[in-house]
């Protein structure tokens, strides 16, 4: 019997993306400004630093600015500034210009690969001394007698599908921490635990959420032009869904192209996949990528519920930063800059908490300094904006308008938002979408867009995906909303198989597949699906993305 071994650390931080390394950066420049020692440990469940990173993205400096004010010198990836915005309402055959919205706007902003960007942020925390683990997910909270968070549980290696151990077994490790930062990013699976523990969204609206699906393209030389940023409404989509697509051109001819569909939508035939895949056959997007070749697949929940949404950072031993708490600016469609003030925030409260008399104890004063940031402003001005395209793409479109140019984001009352669960109609009150067929040209099946990802797990382990109730697929979400899992998952997770006959439906969950975009976890009507997180190194490993 092999027993798990445990490590002390003054901070743990759980998850590698900008926030959490942000958060580590800070801590350990901290400490050198003080002349403090503190050891800090990060830990990232993907295979490599910025292997699970999915974004559009264009990056704000605001924030980088303040950590690393020499990042230049330093070779960040900061390499295609943005040179001209575009906002475009599509047609289903046209297309027409619409003013780029102010809080759209980008001059000296950059388009980069999140991904790298923050591949170079684990190299400048590794620099400082932060003990960098990736390949480790956090499997559980760890918690003192007191209740207090006391760090966190990486899963078990070698659990096999019938959850014995099998030969190549490896006992997970305990990490011990005076405070923990979780930086798990959207939907984070312990973040889950930690708001049902502390109560954290009390007196809090729900999350709301979107899917992006994004593609990696290199493109024909003389069709690209680097430093376009490129938005767009309107069509595939409905009016009564929220949602849109981008096209950033990169520098070495490559386009990133999305689309992000919120997951409020009510029809369950509706597949976002589907919905991207067809708004590239648009005659303004499809002549961009003829002739190119796709190079790279992904998708990822994104949180936008905004400021209403924002949970209590804060409990005993611990906090939450970047996406995990919701700090998307939705408007602006950014929120690394965000999260990166986040982690930077939380890295000042906990260092305070560390050079106190009880440094295991809740750091307050991160709330404090987040409702005093600029990260806290720029979130209320923009509050009402995401929650007025409920009522459709015109009322939204229109109050948009109203409240950035006469409110300005001062209005004297605040929408709320609903869960995105209990938004679907049942299958027989709304419209059969029929999809066409991918042309293998610029539109592709799930399959082969998965293999893209890089995705891989270890087969012979407990499955990740799991049912609460088994009876639910079938009896419920069948029945009612004719299997919305199998169109809302990106990656061909959930399939409904059948005998020959047609007779025994059942659900099938190939979650080797799985590229961790969480959307099942979000938009399942009973919330029946739980995400848990796999062995350590499963799931996508995204180049460039």
């Amino acid at each position: 019997m092999m027993e798990r071994e445990s490590m002390e650390f003054d901070v743990v931080i759980v998850g590698g993306g900008p926030s959490g390394l942000s958060a580590a950066i800070h801590l350990k420049q901290l400490a050198t400004e003080k002349g403090k020692d503190i050891s800090v440990c990060l830990i990232e469940k993907g295979s490599e630093i910025g292997a699970h990173i999915l974004s559009g993205a264009v990056l704000e400096p605001r924030a980088l600015n303040e950590l690393l004010p020499d990042w230049q010198d330093r070779g960040a990836p900061l390499d295609t500034p943005v040179s001209q915005d575009k906002f475009m309402f599509l047609t289903e055959k046209g297309s027409f210009g619409l003013p780029t919205p102010p809080q759209m706007h980008n001059k000296g902003n950059y388009i980069i690969s999140l991904g790298n960007f923050c591949r170079w942020l684990g190299e400048q925390a590794e620099a400082l001394g932060v003990e960098v683990y990736p390949g480790f997910p956090a499997a559980a909270v760890l918690y003192n007698e007191d209740g207090s968070v006391r760090g966190v549980a990486t899963g078990d290696m070698g659990i096999g599908k019938d959850g014995e151990k099998t030969d190549s077994y490896m006992p997970g490790m305990d990490l011990l921490a005076k405070q923990t930062i979780f930086a798990e990013g959207c939907r984070g699976h312990l973040t889950k635990t930690l708001f049902e523990q502390f109560d954290l969204r009390e007196g809090k609206d729900p999350q709301t959420y979107a899917i992006g699906i994004k593609e990696l393209w290199d493109i024909e030389p003389e069709k690209s032009n680097p430093g376009t940023v490129w938005h767009s409404v309107g069509w595939p989509l409905s009016t009564d869904t929220y949602g849109g697509s981008f096209l950033y051109h990169l520098n070495g001819n490559q386009v990133a192209v999305g689309y992000v569909v919120g997951l409020d939508y009510s029809n369950p035939h509706l597949s976002p996949f589907e919905e991207f895949q067809r708004f590239k056959t648009h005659p303004a997007i499809h002549s961009i990528f003829e002739g190119g070749r796709r190079v790279s697949y992904g998708a990822r929940a994104l949180n936008e519920g905004g400021f209403q949404s924002i949970p209590k950072l804060t409990f005993p031993g611990g906090c939450l930063v970047g996406c995990t708490a919701g700090f998307l600016n939705v408007p602006k469609i950014k929120g690394t800059h965000t999260a990166m003030k986040s982690g930077m925030l939380a890295a000042e409260a906990v260092f305070d908490m560390l050079a106190s008399a009880r440094p295991e104890a809740e750091p307050e004063n991160y709330g404090e300094k987040i409702e005093s940031s600029w990260l806290w402003a720029e979130l209320y001005k923009v509050r009402n904006i995401r929650p007025a395209f409920a009522k459709g793409l015109w009322l939204g479109m229109g109050y948009a308008a109203l409240d950035t140019y006469l409110f300005r984001g001062k209005a004297p009352w605040t929408f709320h938002h609903h869960s995105d669960h209990t938004a679907l109609k049942p299958a027989s009150e709304t419209p059969l979408i029929t999809y066409p067929k991918p042309d293998n040209i610029v539109s592709f099946d799930r399959n082969s867009s998965v293999y893209l990802s890089g995705t891989n797990h270890e087969e012979n382990q407990p499955a990740h995906l799991q049912l609460i109730d088994e009876s639910v697929p079938v009896a419920h979400n069948l029945a009612i909303y004719d299997s919305p899992e199998q169109r809302y998952c990106p990656a061909g997770v959930y399939e409904i198989v059948r005998e020959d006959d047609g007779s025994n439906p059942r659900l099938q969950i190939n979650a080797q597949n799985c590229v961790h975009c969480k959307t099942c976890d979000i938009k399942d009507p009973t919330q029946n699906i739980r995400w848990v997180t796999p062995e350590g190194g499963g799931g996508p490993n995204y180049p460039n993305m």
